[in-house]
């Protein structure tokens, strides 16, 4: 049976609902930047968290990349490794972030694209 959620949970669900839409919003360029890093990364090395990304991205939208990397994960492409590292960026305060490994199907989009470069 499900539980009911109270109706601070609801207005919480909603406002993260809007604040990931808004992020949803912004341009497909950034999208594409995001998912290429991590393709990267994760082809480059065996783990990665957003603390890599972070440093060969340009500045994203507040809470972009968290989104980016959300997407990633829900479509698939990246799986955690259940490990936690500190965030470096300033805004966090050095709380836990996630590192992450591409998967099988990650592995193969990253496999694509080095042979759409190479042709």
């Amino acid at each position: 049976m499900t539980r009911r959620l109270t109706v601070a949970e609801r207005h919480a669900a909603d406002n993260r609902d809007i604040h990931l839409a808004d992020i949803a919003a912004q341009s497909t360029w950034s999208q594409f930047l995001a998912e290429q890093a991590v393709l990267v990364f994760g082809s480059q090395q065996d783990t990665f968290s957003a603390n890599d990304l972070r440093d060969v991205l340009p500045e994203l939208g507040h809470g972009y990349l968290g989104a980016a990397i959300s997407a990633l994960r829900g479509g698939g492409v990246i799986a955690t490794t259940g490990q936690l590292v500190p965030s470096t960026s300033p805004a966090t305060k050095g709380h836990g972030i996630h590192v992450w490994r591409l998967t099988a199907k990650g592995h193969d989009l990253a496999a694509r694209r080095t042979a759409r470069r190479a042709a």
